[in-house]
């Protein structure tokens, strides 16, 4: 981070960043959608077609909302979340006007959408419905505005002096003396982190590899921060994934945790946890329903009248929508005022970055803003909760997967460098790292410890020398090289058939030897990890046909590095894929990329690649060089 450009420069230069950013992030979204069918829309995860309404109901700023059911095509992965834009369309009338709204529910095949109609037009009784996916602008404009507003602060004396840490124009503060803290169940590094968050007066940052319990210190310094006086507390990352864990370990400490939006794992221990739920639970929402039903009920009277009417019928109809309208007021004012006091009982309100800047939490105001996975984060998003707090702490590792940028320009211009990432290397006295890992075997371990950690992970005695078989090798490079495994690009994608079914004849020759040691109940589960998602396909087809895999197959998950980010499993094999003379690596060059495959394994670690495209990059012919070294070199001939 550059100590010497001033505020409005550093916000001024990730506005026009995320400009960029959205620009591409638009084109591509119209590319999916311009001229292209129902149909194709709906594979690429941007339509729900066809889908049934199953219920109305007039909802908050007197809008109606409906309940919608997604009839088939279950299986087809889409793009739909809390908070995102929609359009409702009949493929009747193709031509007549869509329904916008926003989406205010979504569960399974499940969907509630808050449209901007009093009521539903006639084209929605005809044809089959659909919905599409809107571009996203609600997320950018709230980015935009974040940034505007911290440009705007960062000169105002003590509001802006955590802007001016951030940019790194300004040093952290902390309290003088180490704070007296109980926590047993902490291990050295993890009780060094809760004490510099403790004493941080703005900004802390707790640097987390692979498997050494960083939710784990956050959710334990959350709690220390709650013992010591503080009313609320705002945790949020950039995943629903990310936000719906630490939701879940907040609320196994026993704090009152408020979970804004919808979750992604639907499990009714979460559901349990969110605004809707525990709005539910308050006595008065008896009250708001009966109104709401009463409301309902007039509405319907009134849409009763036909388009040919009196002035009488004209009346009774206007009549009927205004008193549904002043009924809805009163349930509308019941509703806040239970809204208002679900958000004072909470201790800690998670959400995800962008959630944070929800209606229902927008105008809210904390001590601190703990923000989780903050190497994953894009920093823009970032500064909407960052600008509600005193003190923020960031939490991740700069050195797994950055956040996802779509416009190649914006991520080369700096996009892709995270807040984490400046803060860490600005105010390096503001950083703990976690040292101590309790997910590898050490041989696992020690290779990513060198290169990325300064040697400083340590793996616990539980896990150092774990095995799921005797006298295992707990990790093993497989040399492909002069084998004719070659590759096939295929458009943007890259593949290796021959590749792929040498990694699973040696895979199921060890799941056979894992057979003698392991009941069908605890079978160690496999990942199957690819950087190519031309490779990714190979790979999942090839396990439907492999034979005699089937009894298997249920213990085997195959995805992308960036799709088992988060995620471990007991054994872990990575096909590398590339394999050519000209020694191309594309994309495999971020290493960051091979830190993640390599720590999602437990206690078996299978890389098969070609040494001699690898080693064109000194980290691939050092892991080659470290694997002879521990007697986990083999060649594919042997």
């Amino acid at each position: 981070m550059n100590t010497d450009i001033p505020a409005k420069a550093y916000f001024e230069k990730l506005l026009a960043l995320l400009k960029t950013e959205r620009e591409e992030d638009l084109r591509s979204y119209r590319q999916l959608t311009a001229s292209s069918a129902v149909s194709e829309r709906r594979a690429n995860g941007l339509t729900w077609f066809p889908v049934a309404i199953r219920d109305t109901e007039i909802g908050r700023g007197d809008y109606l909302t409906i309940g919608i059911e997604r009839t088939t095509h279950h299986d087809i992965i889409h793009q739909f979340r809390f908070g995102a834009s929609v359009a409702l369309f009949s493929n009747h009338n193709p031509s007549a006007d869509r329904l916008e709204g926003i989406i205010s529910h979504i569960s399974g095949n499940l969907m509630r959408i808050s449209l901007r109609v009093d009521e539903l037009p006639e084209w929605a009784g005809k044809g089959k419905l659909g919905v599409d996916l809107l571009f996203d602008d609600r997320s950018y404009d709230d980015m935009d505005a974040a940034l505007v507003k911290a440009s705007s602060l960062a000169e105002d004396g003590k509001k802006g002096r955590l802007i001016r840490v951030l940019t790194g124009s300004a040093a952290p503060a902390f309290e003088a003396g180490a704070a007296e803290l109980h926590l047993p169940d902490l291990n050295a590094s993890q009780k060094r982190a809760v004490g510099q968050i403790v004493a941080a007066r703005d900004l802390a940052i707790v640097h987390g590899p692979p498997g050494t319990g960083k939710t784990t210190t956050l959710v334990q310094a959350i709690k220390t921060l709650i013992s010591r006086g503080e009313k609320q507390i705002l945790a949020v990352a950039p995943s629903n994934t990310a936000v719906d864990l630490m939701t879940e370990k907040l609320a196994d400490e026993g704090i009152e945790v408020l979970r804004v939006g919808n979750p992604s794992r639907v499990s009714d221990r979460l559901m349990s946890l969110t605004t809707d739920n525990k709005m539910d639970e308050h006595p008065r929402m008896k009250e708001v329903k009966a109104l709401k039903k009463q409301a309902n009920e007039l509405r319907n009277m009134a849409q009763k009248y036909k388009r040919n009417f009196g002035h009488a019928e004209r009346e009774q109809r206007k009549a009927l929508f205004n008193e549904a309208r002043r009924i809805m007021k009163d349930a509308g004012d019941i509703e806040q005022f239970i809204m208002d006091s679900v958000l004072e009982k909470a201790r800690v309100i998670t959400a995800t970055l962008v959630g944070a800047g929800h209606y229902t939490v927008n105008d809210r105001e904390y001590h601190t803003v703990v923000i989780d996975e903050a190497g994953q984060s894009l920093e823009p998003a970032c500064w909407i909760p960052i600008l509600k707090a005193q003190k923020v702490i960031l939490a991740g590792d700069h050195f797994q997967l950055p956040p996802t940028i779509k416009s190649d320009e914006a991520a080369r211009n700096g996009l892709r460098n995270t807040l984490l990432q400046k803060c860490v290397a600005a105010h390096p006295e503001a950083v703990v790292l976690l040292g101590e890992q309790y997910r590898m075997h050490e041989a696992i371990m020690a290779y990513p410890s060198k290169v990325f950690y300064k040697d400083q992970l340590r793996a616990h005695a539980s896990v150092a020398g774990s095995l799921l078989i005797p006298e295992d090798l707990p990790l093993l490079f497989v040399d492909t090289a002069g084998c004719g495994f070659e590759e096939r690009l295929e458009g943007t994608s890259v593949s290796n058939p021959e590749e792929a079914d040498f990694l699973f004849r040696h895979l199921f020759e060890y799941l056979q030897a894992l057979d003698e040691h392991h009941t069908a109940e605890e079978f160690p589960g496999v990942a199957v990890i690819a950087p190519y998602k031309g490779q990714i396909t190979l790979l999942k087809e090839k396990l439907l046909d492999f034979e005699g895999m089937e009894k298997y197959a249920p213990h085997i998950s195959v995805n992308t590095v960036d799709g088992f980010q988060g995620q471990e499993r007991d054994v872990v094999y990575i096909s590398m894929t590339r394999s050519n003379f000209e020694n191309t690596i594309g994309f495999l060059s971020d290493i960051r990329r091979m830190n993640v495959a390599m720590t999602r394994a437990k206690k078996k670690l299978v890389v098969i690649g070609d040494s001699a495209t690898l080693s064109a990059l000194p980290f691939y012919s050092d892991f080659i060089s470290y694997s002879e070294n521990i007697d986990g070199y083999k060649s594919a001939w042997e």
